[in-house]
């Protein structure tokens, strides 16, 4: 087949084919072109790809087919119905694509936060560094645990909130240079880990767990989620398999990019535990407990509903009506 003289023959019919898949309101009439056209078109297609493989006359034919299928046949989903299947579907399988690499975060950074915090309690004078033995002093005794209750607690709540929400969509938007949500984890695994020195320094180290663990378990959990997320839209880019590197980053964009948006509502679930909770005078197993419950909850929708929603092909990623189609193929 001579691909110019056929590209030169239809031409002015692919043309009109393109226009019609354009035209916002179509009559009856321009309705049946189009269905006329896009048979026709879809028949050149074939010649195409049989006898030449991958062209550009041939991807160029794919991009109008496309657009026109999309005119006859597409329409957008129902808001009312996105909302249900992004967090049903959307958001959990996506949470569940992250779950190793946010297990491996986890152990991590519990490792150094461990390391950094004997490592400097264990010797005065590394602990000296850190300021006067009067504001060491007053840090562990006073300081550390006014911080949860000197404000309102929901004006509290809110600045906790909003501030690791913050935290946790720069390690998502930020996760393509691959360095970012690892500075995000070994700045706060460095800083839980010198605070923790400074209260087993003057043997307060059982107030510091008391006072983290109930709303740290989730908080620090959707932390590493973030810093997971980030580090795969990084490794799409690294690795992107049989793709292009830009339809594998666009795909872990689009599917990894919806975690930012679910962390949101895990980490003002748990500001609400650390400006409700944390400073109560409750019993801690009942404070811990609430903590390890909202922990509970969140894993299972992450692996429990995800899981099930990855078995069923989910990956987070948008529908193909709402990303168009990603590559180009007859047939």
């Amino acid at each position: 087949m001579d691909l110019d003289a056929l590209t030169a023959a239809r031409r002015e019919e692919w043309a009109r084919l393109d226009e019609l898949s354009r035209t916002r309101n179509l009559s009856g009439r321009g309705a049946d072109e189009l269905v006329t056209r896009y048979r026709a078109a879809s028949a050149d297609l074939a010649d195409l790809k049989t006898s030449a493989g991958r062209t550009p006359q041939g991807d160029h034919v794919s991009t109008m087919l496309a657009r026109a299928r999309l005119r006859l046949t597409g329409t957008p989903e129902d808001p009312l119905r996105q909302i249900p299947r992004f967090f049903a579907v959307q958001l959990p399988a996506a949470l569940y694509r992250v779950r190793w690499t946010t297990l491996l975060i986890a152990v991590s950074f519990i490792a150094v936060a461990t390391l950094v915090a004997f490592w400097i309690s264990g010797d005065p004078a590394r602990v000296a560094t850190l300021g006067s033995q009067l504001q060491l002093e007053y840090y562990a005794e006073e300081e550390f645990t006014a911080y949860y209750s000197e404000n309102p607690a929901a004006e509290f709540a809110g600045a906790v909130w909003t501030n690791n929400a913050w935290i946790a969509a720069q390690c998502v938007m930020f996760g393509i240079t691959g360095v970012w949500p690892l500075m995000v984890l070994v700045q706060n695994a460095v800083g839980v880990g010198t605070a923790a020195a400074i209260m087993l320094a003057f043997d307060r180290g059982d107030v510091f767990l008391l006072f983290i663990l109930p709303h740290g378990l989730l908080e620090l959990t959707c932390v590493f989620v973030a810093a997971a997320a980030g580090l795969h839209i990084f490794w799409a880019w690294v690795a992107p398999g049989a793709r292009t590197r830009g339809e594998a980053l666009a795909a872990a964009g689009r599917s990894l990019a919806t975690i930012a948006v679910g962390l949101v509502f895990a980490l003002a679930v748990a500001g609400l535990i650390e400006g409700f909770v944390t400073a109560q005078p409750w019993p801690w197993a009942v404070k811990i407990g609430i903590g390890a419950l909202a922990l509970a909850a969140f894993v299972f929708y992450m692996v429990g509903i995800g899981g099930r929603a990855a078995r069923r092909g989910e990956t987070g990623d948008l529908t193909e009506y709402e990303t168009g189609t990603p590559t180009l193929v007859a047939g």
